[in-house]
């Protein structure tokens, strides 16, 4: 099996099962001389982790990364950095009978089609679980972004969940609004009602989708490397290839698609664009959303299991820590372009 790996320059190669012994990440490219900031680390898996909320999955998971290499006094050492986080709840009797029944909507079929021995349990590799490598790599790209451009900020929240959508003026104001405070991370006065849906679909064995949108301030213009890597093509990969995931788009998006161009491009704040011409960072904020379908675990199996009805919540800190990651990659990499 191979493809467990992100990225030209911040390469980093995620590994670990569901209900093995540990999960985790080789971080490979980060430069040496970075603050190692445990805090930052800390908090980004305290946003992911299971059992944070009503709305979430019960399984309980202190999620504790153990650094095991690349970095000696709190400073990265420019060497491969390898973290781990070791499972402690995984609850494996749930999902005996998979190995003879497949569960809809997973990727149990499929993966057993291609490999032919799987690890079962918890959907083994192709679990969500395997989000949190992405986190901890997120939070060391970061850590990277920090050092060389400070002045850029990710914002990613729910921005619309089952039928509820966030209105124009609360999707302006993400920017002064801590979307932690926020137990489904959608920012809005409703909420409460969202938490309500989702409380009973967890209680009735139901699931939703929803969407997430990420807004990036400050961003340096002339990241992207056409043709095959520009910023959006990349982007896209690295939202694309979180399991849940089903659309992906970015400014207009769809909507470019129904009007003419003497109306689309008339527009002189650009922002029709989210921030992306010709593959390669303008300098504008970039925006772009990513749609999540509902949880496959649903009915029984769903109030056997322990499980998600809604994966947007904790998926918010997954997709800025790929947006990071991608950031940090290309930042490393444009320092390239020029003699």
């Amino acid at each position: 099996m191979s493809a467990n790996s992100f990225g030209q320059i911040l390469k980093i190669t995620t590994f670990g099962e569901s209900h093995g012994p540990a999960l985790g990440v080789v971080i490979d490219g980060c430069p040496s001389g970075v603050e190692f900031s445990h805090d930052l680390l800390t908090a980004n898996l305290e946003r992911r982790k299971p059992g944070q909320s009503s709305v979430t999955t019960a399984r309980q998971e202190a999620d504790q990364a153990e650094v095991l290499s690349g970095v000696f006094e709190n400073k990265t050492l420019g060497t491969p950095i390898c973290i781990i986080v070791k499972n402690q709840d995984a609850d494996s009797k749930a999902y005996e009978a998979i190995k003879s029944q497949p569960r809809i909507g997973h990727a149990d079929d499929t993966w057993k089609l291609k490999f032919g021995h799987v690890d079962h349990r918890g959907g083994g590799r192709s679990s969500g679980r395997e989000t949190l490598c992405r986190v901890i790599a997120g939070s060391v790209a970061q850590m990277i972004c920090e050092k060389l451009r400070p002045e850029i900020k990710v914002r990613g929240y729910a921005k619309q969940i089952a039928n509820f959508i966030l209105t124009p003026e609360e999707s302006e104001n993400v920017w002064h609004t801590n979307i932690d405070n926020f137990k489904t991370r959608f920012p809005s006065q409703r909420e409460n009602e969202v938490v309500a849906l989702l409380e009973k679909a967890k209680a009735e064995g139901e699931s939703f989708g929803g969407v997430i949108e990420v807004k990036i301030n400050n961003i340096t213009a002339g990241l992207g490397q056409p043709v095959f890597h520009k910023f959006k093509a990349d982007l896209g990969f690295a939202m694309m290839s979180l399991g849940a995931v089903s659309a992906f788009e970015i400014g207009e998006g769809f909507a470019s698609s129904q009007k003419q161009g003497t109306e689309f491009h008339s527009h002189l704040s650009g922002a029709q664009y989210g921030g992306i011409r010709g593959g390669i960072t303008t300098g504008e904020t970039i925006d772009f959303r990513v749609g999540f379908k509902p949880t496959s675990s649903i009915k029984d199996l769903a109030k056997k299991g322990r499980h998600d009805p809604c994966i947007v919540p904790r998926a918010v800190p997954v997709v800025e820590a790929m947006t990071w990651i991608l950031i940090a990659d290309h930042l490393l990499w444009t320092r390239l372009d020029r003699i």
